[in-house]
């Protein structure tokens, strides 16, 4: 089945490719989510759309992530939640959650649809995040919970 993606989908593309996949992948996942549409005829007329409104939001050469990146890095976030006596926190820690940390701690305004957390991050105490800035460019920037 063709679609085209209205968000970027880790190993199959960026907003605003058509590609092709599996009709269940696309009927029961990508489309519910909102991460894609339908390809048709007057789909292909959104297509330049979204590429415009995705180069606005991205960074554009490697030059400009490497600037981001070396921000990113010097900044220390610090994130206070609720937790449970053992450490435990009540819920998880969310990619919006940390975007608008690295925000108030003074660091660059982060899309959080690009940070990306190996595991649910789940107790107090240090952990490391990846935030892909460019295709080829990604930085880790240390976040600590602490209880709040």
């Amino acid at each position: 089945m063709k679609i085209i993606l209205t968000h970027e989908v880790s190993g199959l593309g960026a907003a605003g490719d058509v590609v092709d996949v599996k009709d269940g992948y696309a009927r029961n996942y990508l489309v519910p989510r909102g991460f894609a549409i339908r390809w048709t005829k007057g789909g292909e007329k959104d297509v330049e759309q979204i590429r415009r409104g995705r180069k606005i939001r991205e960074i554009a050469t490697i030059e400009q992530a490497n600037a981001v990146k070396a921000q990113l890095e010097g900044v220390q976030v610090r994130l206070a939640t609720r937790s449970g006596e053992a450490g435990r926190l009540f819920g998880s820690v969310t990619p919006a959650d940390i975007a608008s940390a690295i925000k108030s701690a003074g660091g660059p305004d982060v899309d959080k649809r690009r940070i990306e957390v190996g595991s649910p991050i789940k107790t107090l105490g240090a952990h490391q995040v990846s935030v892909r800035l460019h295709a080829d460019v990604s930085a880790t920037v240390p976040v600590e919970v602490v209880a709040a």
